[in-house]
């Protein structure tokens, strides 16, 4: 596995500035990924970003539900939810990504959570599969059959954005140095690794690119 790969995506999932420290729901040190997702973009054809991009009301968010505190469980509309902290909210800076990012080479980019009702953890699809982002049908038009996954946070939006890849099809590979974990619970990014290793997906490093 070296070099360009004609029929393989990156999708770098949500390195936007409410998940790096300083943000609304930093994951620690999740700015210091940037630099090495950087070095290796461009051995990827194909590169796509994913936006956590919710709506000032959105349900997953504790400041919405009187008496409430973050990370809280609830039941919204028929789905366990964890509660956060409001963030990535359209219009604001904690919603962009990062400026050291390096965005020249992204041919698209897929916003997601942006139902107030139901909360989307995937690039693929909300929690609830009631609504797609499109970006499965956009890497099928594309021919692409191969994905590597990295971004913020490896126990959320880059598991499941890994097992929905999987589950369509797709051949995928978690970039394991890329990724960082929010661990509410310190062995919530171990458990998510063990949890895509079992689904069959490919965990490596940056390394091995």
């Amino acid at each position: 596995m070296k070099h360009n790969y004609s029929d393989a995506a990156l999708i770098l999932v949500d390195v936007q500035h409410d998940f790096i420290p300083g943000g609304a729901l930093e994951v620690k040190e999740g700015d210091q990924i940037i630099p090495l997702i950087n070095s290796f973009q461009g051995k990827f054809e194909h590169v796509i970003a994913t936006q956590d991009f919710h709506p000032a009301d959105h349900g997953s968010f504790a400041a919405n539900h009187a008496g409430k505190n973050p990370y809280d469980q609830i039941d919204l509309f028929g789905l366990n939810q964890t509660l956060w902290p409001v963030h990535c909210v359209q219009g604001t800076k904690g919603a962009e990504f990062h400026p050291d990012l390096d965005q020249g080479r992204w041919e698209a980019i897929f916003q997601k959570g942006k139902n107030p009702e139901v909360d989307s953890y995937s690039g693929f699809f909300d929690n609830a599969r009631r609504g797609a982002t499109g970006l499965g049908d956009y890497l099928k038009e594309k021919g692409i059959r191969k994905v590597f996954v990295c971004g913020l946070a490896l126990d959320y939006c880059v598991k499941f954005t890994a097992l929905d890849a999987q589950s369509l099809g797709f051949e995928t590979s978690l970039i394991t140095d890329a990724t960082l974990a929010v661990n509410i619970n310190p062995e919530d990014g171990a458990k998510a690794i063990k949890e895509m290793a079992a689904a069959g997906i490919h965990i490596l490093t940056s390394k091995d690119l």
